[in-house]
């Protein structure tokens, strides 16, 4: 897209406040959206486009990221999923973690997740908080469908995503990462428990072969010996007919950020990749979208996957 008229992605930048003492309780989002360029002044001015008026309204993607890992990463992720016709919505939010410690985080209510409140609320309040701050936007007034939402995470914010979903409106659709629900023996659960999904709606949930950040914290779930709890969340946690797992061979636990940032999160503990990590994105992302394309939009598409590089099992 250009000053001089066409079609495309832009992003812009908004606020939302997700609770908690501040000044903790803000994530700054970014919500990436089809845009149409008019080449007027006003867009020359302030680099803001309208959004596509063809589309419009565009079914909202909010994604999830792992625990500090900033949302910049995604963008790759985030602008193809726009292309296809969506508003995507990444966010940071620097919030305790626990124990006193600080990061980003999507945030989890621990409470929530303890067994006698398990499955009474969401874990990640922020998810609706987020939702509820983009009808502050002006420039996308009209241009965004909250009642067709799907949500997606990588890590820990595919897991939030997968306990909350089902608690908020106008969910169709969810896709995780590197994600799985075994819960920590810490939170008072049994070791190797994988706690159901909280979800109604079809997921798909991805992961690579080469995921050393999972195997390197099964200690966190009781587990003696590295454990498969990505498998085991899609057999025992999920149970919609159309949910998919897609075991991307060769890739790690950070296929889907680019760049990966060695200063931060816990991207030390990955196995190096097996095959081009720029054509494990692409595949997953391709598959995402039409994931996204068939169970949100309602679009006459049959998700599917590049064999070469993606195991695709369906139930």
């Amino acid at each position: 897209m250009n000053a001089s008229g066409g079609t495309g992605v832009r992003s812009m930048w908004w606020s939302a406040d997700t609770g908690g003492t501040a000044p903790f309780g803000t994530a700054h989002l970014k919500v990436y959206y089809p845009a149409r360029a008019e080449g007027t002044d006003a867009e020359r001015l302030s680099g803001e486009f309208p959004p596509d008026p063809a589309g419009a309204p565009y079914p909202v993607v909010v994604f999830c990221s792992g625990v500090n890992v900033e949302q910049a990463v995604y963008r790759p992720l985030a602008s193809a999923i726009a292309a296809a016709g969506f508003a995507v919505v990444t966010f940071d939010r620097v919030a305790e973690l626990f124990g006193g410690r600080y990061g980003l985080t999507p945030g989890v209510d621990l409470d929530a997740a303890r067994p006698d409140a398990y499955g009474t609320r969401p874990t990640c309040p922020a998810i609706p908080a987020v939702l509820d701050a983009l009808g502050g936007i002006d420039l996308l007034k009209g241009a965004l469908d909250l009642d067709r939402v799907a949500l997606g995470g990588h890590s820990a914010g595919g897991t939030v995503v997968l306990q909350s979903a089902r608690f908020i409106p106008g969910v169709r659709a969810c896709f995780a990462y590197g994600t799985h629900t075994m819960v920590a023996t810490m939170l008072g659960w049994p070791a190797g428990t994988v706690l159901p999904a909280q979800v109604d709606c079809p997921v798909l949930l991805g992961v690579g072969t080469r995921d050393g950040v999972i195997m390197g914290s099964s200690d966190r779930y009781g587990q003696d010996a590295p454990s498969d709890p990505v498998s085991r969340t899609f057999t025992e946690a999920l149970h919609d007919p159309r949910d998919l797992l897609a075991v991307v061979r060769g890739a790690n636990h950070f296929a889907v950020a680019e760049p990966v940032d060695p200063t931060a999160a816990r991207a030390f503990l990955d196995l190096e990749p097996e095959t081009d990590p720029a054509a494990a994105r692409r595949a997953f992302t391709d598959l995402t979208v039409g994931f996204l394309r068939a169970h949100v939009r309602g679009d006459d598409v049959a998700p599917s996957a590049d064999p070469t590089l993606i195991d695709l099992r369906r139930r």
